[in-house]
């Protein structure tokens, strides 16, 4: 099976399910007379576009899953995977776009290598000061708030970690994510 079709049965059966129209989750785009849902930019390259909304963050987590399960990628680290992605999605709408349902949260993965090359763009500024790693005794207790628990997430689960890259179109969170065998 083709990425292209994988996702796409991912993406039916997400908007079935939530009871959604695939064109308001998606942003269609027209690209010579036809409508397109993603955009494939080389052959082991997709980039979604999705809404500043919580919730569409599992379409990401879906289409990460399936592009992983293609290429090999363990169960266990597809999990990972999924976990990374979805934090970096939720703290991009929360945090970036500050909750703007006008915006767009960009998700580019790129498989080279034997690893995945994720990049979660959003229009904010960056985090101003990355947060200490959270006391999760104390979140588990109520004593703290779980701030920052995103970050320690993506931390720990990644092989490699780029918080606060600016570029033209906004502030990405770069992930890495080795394939172990």
């Amino acid at each position: 099976m083709t990425h292209k079709y994988i996702f796409f049965m991912i993406s039916r059966l997400f908007c079935l399910r939530c009871q959604f129209n695939p064109q308001e989750i998606f942003g269609l785009r027209e690209q010579k007379g036809k409508r397109e849902i993603f955009r494939m930019l080389k052959d082991h390259t997709i980039e979604l576009s999705l809404p500043s909304v919580i919730g569409y963050e599992r379409i990401a987590m879906g289409c990460l899953a399936s592009f992983a399960q293609s290429v090999g990628f363990k169960q266990e680290r597809i999990e990972d995977l999924k976990t990374a992605v979805a934090e970096a999605c939720i703290n991009a709408v929360q945090h970036g776009n500050k909750d703007s349902p006008d915006a767009r949260v960009n998700v580019t993965m790129e498989f080279k290598d034997d690893a995945f090359n994720i990049a979660v763009m959003d229009k904010g500024d960056g985090i101003p000061e990355l947060p200490t790693d959270p006391n999760i005794e104390k979140i588990i207790d109520d004593q703290e708030p779980a701030t920052g628990f995103g970050l320690f997430l993506i931390k720990k689960l990644v092989d490699q970690v780029k918080f606060n890259e600016m570029t033209n179109q906004g502030h990405v969170v770069r992930m890495i994510f080795q394939q172990r065998v």
